[in-house]
């Protein structure tokens, strides 16, 4: 592959680190898995940023993998499609800006909105637990799309071969807005995260078979944004509540409305290798507000911060939302009417969202909530990760890790590791029957794509309820892929039992949940039990696991490379 003296960028022989993020300037990444159930795509011509073996374009389901580009620059104007990387960043803050919008030109702004179906998937959405006071999380998934089928986008310059191409989701990011309102914590998925894609069927009735092992960013092109909420909801067992989608020129016209971004550099700074890779980014020492094209080459520079990796790449981005959550805030108020029909325009001509956003009125009332929350108590982290080795270059979600971050946003604990107002799941007013009068199906579902399953597990279980007094708790041959072990039954008059089966091995009572898919109590043990006697006792609270973890409060400067100052 090709190389470059430069750390970090312009090379795939140095991999970044599965903890830098998902950001990759110049790099769109290979999304194949080798399936061949889904028809072969014309290999694209190689442009800038992702030199391949003798500079040949890989081809989709060819055992190459997705559209991948390759060339002489991985800088300037061609890079700028990269920003994408980042956009959902802003996405997850654009609707503060409509916040007080709403009263501005409604019904031109609601026939802007594109919409589109919440989950293609073919299985259900799960339910939300409610807390004491009746509240529930609400939890909005935001995509960054690198479609460029639009004149707004091609105008930007750069990936003229993509252009009217099947659109990827290159930036994944999950909102949760705490019950009771008092946090958001935002989780992101790096865009070469290798996982399974589940089975789609788009609003035309075209169907999408699952495929096991494939990038997470393909999702987009199985039906549309609908297919990336049902890889979350397989993935994670998150309830995901409304989708949000931007594109290219989202980024640059919500920026423009703001009137810049200010950011900080400790040096000057001048993004631009010896070999002409780069963002291009070029600002004096100090703090400047930055919009269009410096905002994307902000946001898509490696080069230049100490480092030169996706790490320092992602602090950046950081420093960029953050400042942007605060202008945002700062420009959402009744007092500029220009400046907030500015922002309403750019807000729903840059959205596509699912059918419950269909409305200024609907955007208006998600804003408020999520206007409520103090900057100092909205953290931002990336999901656990790490290099794949059936996939090199690639990464898979760190089992364990992963999944302790997963049951945290389920269970609707902070990041920040601050207290909230939440309540523990309420007791069930149903009598629990002795428990040698209780049948109990254990279920084995530990299967990993890493590690496979793990043998015996049902069994094992089983023998664990058995000595507690459960003898009619037996082995099931069904092993469904579960990620947290639940206790599922099958009526009301089973609840009060069910969750005395999970209290007696130590399983959280928030573990036990309704099912119409079993007959009787169910146990299945999940990926997060594969091994050991005792259920692993949960942290409650604490740092989020993952990586490049913030808070919307912070501020600073980003330190310069001296190799890169003028």
């Amino acid at each position: 592959m090709g190389q470059s003296s430069v750390r970090g960028e312009g090379t795939r022989d140095r991999v970044p680190h599965a903890r830098d993020g998902a950001l990759d300037d110049g790099h769109r990444g290979d999304a194949s898995s080798g399936d061949t159930e889904e028809p072969a795509r014309p290999a694209r011509p190689a442009t800038a940023g992702t030199a391949t073996d003798g500079g040949r374009a890989h081809r989709r389901g060819s055992g190459g993998g997705g559209r991948r580009r390759a060339g002489k620059d991985g800088g300037g104007r061609k890079g700028k499609r990269r920003v994408l990387r980042w956009s959902a960043s802003v996405l997850s803050l654009l609707i503060l800006g409509t916040a007080g919008a709403g009263y501005l030109y409604y019904e031109h702004l609601n026939s802007k909105i594109k919409k589109e179906d919440l989950t293609l998937g073919k299985n259900g959405m799960p339910e939300h637990k409610a807390n004491a006071a009746g509240q529930t999380p609400l939890n909005i998934l935001l995509i960054g799309s690198d479609a460029r089928n639009s004149k707004q986008n091609q105008d930007l310059g750069g990936g003229r071969d993509t252009f009217d191409g099947p659109p990827l989701a290159d930036v994944q990011m999950l909102v949760h807005l705490s019950a009771d309102r008092s946090n958001i914590s935002v989780v992101s998925m790096p865009r070469d995260t290798m996982l399974r894609l589940p089975e789609c069927r788009d609003a035309q009735g075209k169907t999408y078979p699952a495929r096991e092992f494939a990038q997470t960013n393909e999702s987009l092109d199985r039906g549309g944004p609908g297919c990336t909420v049902a890889t979350w909801v397989e993935l994670t067992g998150i309830p995901i509540d409304h989708f949000m989608m931007i594109d290219f020129a989202g980024v640059v016209s919500m920026a423009d409305a703001i009137g810049g971004v200010p950011v900080c550099v400790d040096k000057n700074i001048e993004s631009r290798t010896s070999d002409g890779k780069g963002s291009g980014l070029k600002l004096a020492r100090g703090t400047h507000p930055i919009k269009g094209e410096q905002a994307l080459q902000w946001l898509r520079t490696r080069y230049g911060w100490v480092g030169g990796t996706d790490l320092e790449r992602a602090k950046a981005q950081h420093m960029y939302m953050n400042s942007m959550v605060r202008e945002l805030r700062r420009n959402a108020k009744l007092t500029d009417p220009n400046k907030l029909r500015k922002l309403a325009e750019a807000a729903t001509e840059a959205l596509t969202v699912d059918k419950g956003l269909d409305t200024i009125g609907k955007l208006y009332d998600v804003a408020e909530q999520l206007k409520s929350v103090p900057t100092g108590r909205i953290t931002m982290t990336t999901m656990p990760n790490f290099y794949s080795t059936r996939k090199p270059g690639k990464v898979e979600p760190t089992p364990g890790e992963a999944e302790e971050l997963f049951r945290m946003i389920r269970e609707d604990i902070p990041l920040d590791g601050k207290p909230s107002r939440r309540a523990a799941p309420a007791a069930s007013k149903d009598t629990a029957a002795a428990p040698a009068e209780t049948p109990v199906m254990v279920q084995n579902g530990t299967y990993t794509d890493q590690y496979g399953s793990a043998q015996g597990r049902a069994t094992t279980v089983a023998g664990l309820l058995a000595a507690k007094g459960y003898t009619q708790a037996k082995a099931d041959t069904a092993a469904p892929r579960q990620a947290k072990t639940v206790v599922h039954f099958p009526s009301a008059d089973l609840e009060g039992d069910a969750q005395a089966v999970a209290k007696s091995l130590g399983i959280p009572a928030g573990s036990v949940k309704k099912s119409d898919k079993v007959g009787t109590i169910t146990l299945i043990v999940g990926a997060d039990w594969r091994e050991g006697d005792t259920y692993p006792k949960p942290k409650s609270t604490g740092k989020a696991p993952g990586s490049n973890t913030s808070r919307a409060d912070q501020s600073g400067c980003m330190t310069v490379d001296p190799n890169f100052t003028w």
